[in-house]
């Protein structure tokens, strides 16, 4: 992320929740327990992207696609 960029999304009131590369030149300060969750709800949309259905979002309907959302988060519960 360029220093431009970062800007921009501090300027619309959003903190940073992206770890520092360990050759930034510009460090900027982030919370570590914000990053833990951000890495969580990362992992979850990995995991709900194995399934096909939801990740090629084949249905037409918003109702249907949350379905498959559902159904594909109690199968990935079920299975850890």
């Amino acid at each position: 992320m360029t220093a431009t960029t970062l800007a921009a999304i501090v300027r619309r009131g959003v903190k940073p929740v992206i770890l520092n590369k360990s050759n930034r030149v510009l460090i900027h300060r982030f919370n570590k327990r914000t990053y833990k969750g951000r890495n969580v709800i990362e992992r979850c949309f990995c995991r709900l992207k194995d399934f096909r259905r939801v990740a090629s979002r084949y249905d037409k309907l918003a109702r249907n696609l949350l379905a498959a959302v559902h159904l594909a988060g109690l199968v990935e519960y079920w299975l850890n």
